[in-house]
C-alpha cells in the first residue's frame, strides 16, 4: 500500500490500543521510515486529538535519544505519522527473553534516557507514559523514547484502569501525584524512569498488585524494597540514587538533566573524587611535629568518596607522645639535691672566713702598736 504518493507499507511491526506501526519505505528519500497509523475511534472522540500531539510534540524534537518524526498527514479518512525507524527490541522485550540485565548496562540505559527527557523537559513537553515498551534499542544498543502523547491505562496489559479519560499513563509507573489526580510534570517522568531502571535491575517493578489501583496505593503508601535486598549485586551508590527517583514528593526527585549527568559522569558507580588543591601548604614545625603529622604532610593531598558514599574516618595523630620526642641531648643535667645545697653555701662561707682573717690581722696591729718598750 502506498500512502501520500511516497511511503510504501511493506508488513506490520507493532499494534496498541490506538494505532498500528508498519515498516515502510520512503520511495522519494529512499530510506527505510516506521509508519504509524491511527485506528477508527468512533467511542473515543479525543483519539484523533491526542494523535496530533504526539505529531506536534515529538516533532519538536531532534535529539539523538529520541525517536524522530519526519512528517504527519492523512490518507484515505485515516491520520498517519511518519518516524524513524528502529531496528531493534524494546526494553520490555529485551526483560522478557533475557532477564535483568547488569549494573552498567543499566546505566547507560538510564543516561540516554534521561537525557532524551531532559530535551524534552526543556521544550515543555512531559511524556506521561515511560515504561519499558516505550523505550526502544536499536541494532547498536541506543536508546530511543518513543510514543509521545498517546499513552492510555488502557495500554497496560498487566492491570490497567479501563476507564476513559480518568489518568493518562500506566500504572506500574504512574508517579504518586498523578495517582492523586495532580497535573503530569518533569518530576512524572523521572519517577517512572526510576520504576524501569528498578525493573530492569531486578525483572520486576517496584509495586506489584493484582489491580491497577493497589499498584496506585503502594505507590502513594509504600517504600520499595532496595534492589540489593533482593541479591542484585548493585552499588551503595547507585542503590541510593535510585531509591532517590522513587521519592515520594516530586520536589525530592532529581531533575532529568540532574540523572543524565549523574550516570552519565560514572558517580553510580561509587568512584572517589579527589578536592580541589589547596592554595598554600600549611606551616608544620620539624622540631615538634610528632612522627604521625610528619607522615599527613608528606603524603599527597587525601581524597574522598563521592557524595552518595560513605564518609571515611581519619584518625588525628596523637598528642600524649611529644614531650617523649624531644631530643635527649638537648636536655639540661639535673644534680642531686645535696650537691644543689652545698653549691649554694660555697660563697657565704668564705665570706665569714675572710672577714676573721681581716678582724684577727687588725688586733695583732694594734697590740703590737701600744705594746711597752716600743
Amino acid at each position: 500500500m502506498l500512502i501520500s504518493g511516497r511511503y510504501r507499507l511493506q508488513d506490520p511491526i507493532g499494534r496498541g490500543a490506538m494505532g498500528e506501526v508498519w515498516r515502510g519505505v520512503d520511495e522519494t528519500l529512499g530510506r527505510a521510515v516506521a509508519v504509524k497509523l491511527l485506528l477508527p475511534h468512533d467511542s473515543d472522540p479525543t483519539a484523533t486529538s491526542r494523535f496530533r500531539l504526539e505529531a506536534q510534540t515529538a516533532g519538536r524534537l531532534n535529539h539523538p535519544y529520541v525517536v524522530g518524526v519526519y512528517d504527519f498527514g492523512e490518507y484515505d479518512g485515516r491520520l498517519f505519522l511518519v518516524m524513524e525507524l528502529v531496528e531493534g527490541d524494546s526494553l520490555a522485550r529485551r526483560l522478557s527473553t533475557g532477564g535483568p540485565l547488569p549494573a552498567d548496562q543499566v546505566a547507560r540505559i538510564a543516561t540516554q534516557a534521561a537525557s532524551g527527557l531532559a530535551a524534552a523537559h526543556q521544550q515543555g513537553i512531559v511524556h506521561r507514559d515511560i515504561k519499558p515498551a516505550n523505550l526502544l534499542l536499536d541494532a547498536d544498543d541506543t536508546l530511543k523514547i518513543g510514543d509521545f502523547g498517546i499513552a492510555r491505562f488502557v495500554d497496560d496489559p498487566s492491570g490497567a484502569l479501563t476507564t476513559t479519560g480518568q489518568i493518562v499513563g500506566t500504572s506500574l509507573y504512574l508517579a504518586p501525584e498523578r495517582a492523586l489526580g495532580q497535573p503530569a510534570g518533569p518530576a512524572c517522568d523521572v519517577y517512572a524512569l526510576g520504576c524501569v531502571l528498578y525493573q530492569l535491575l531486578t525483572g520486576r517493578p517496584p509495586f506489584q498488585a493484582a489491580t491497577a489501583v493497589a499498584i496506585l496505593h503502594q505507590h502513594l503508601d509504600t517504600a520499595p524494597v532496595p534492589p540489593r535486598q533482593l541479591g542484585v549485586p548493585l552499588p551503595p551508590a547507585f542503590e541510593n540514587y535510585l531509591l532517590g527517583l522513587l521519592a515520594k514528593q516530586p520536589e525530592d526527585r532529581p531533575s532529568a538533566q540532574r540523572v543524565a549527568e549523574w550516570f552519565g559522569g560514572g558517580a553510580w558507580q561509587g568512584r572517589p573524587e579527589p578536592l580541589p588543591a589547596p592554595a598554600s601548604a600549611p606551616m608544620v614545625s620539624a622540631v615538634t611535629a610528632s612522627p604521625a603529622v610528619s607522615a599527613l604532610t608528606a603524603s599527597p593531598a587525601p581524597v574522598f568518596p563521592a557524595e552518595s558514599g560513605p564518609p571515611t574516618t581519619y584518625a588525628l595523630p596523637s598528642t600524649t607522645g611529644r614531650a617523649a620526642s624531644r631530643p635527649r641531648a638537648a636536655r639540661r643535667p639535673q644534680r642531686p639535691a645535696a650537691v644543689r645545697g652545698a653549691v649554694g653555701r660555697r660563697p657565704r662561707v668564705a665570706g665569714i672566713v675572710a672577714g676573721a682573717v681581716v678582724f684577727l690581722a687588725a688586733m695583732l696591729a694594734g697590740m703590737l702598736w701600744f705594746a711597752p718598750g716600743q
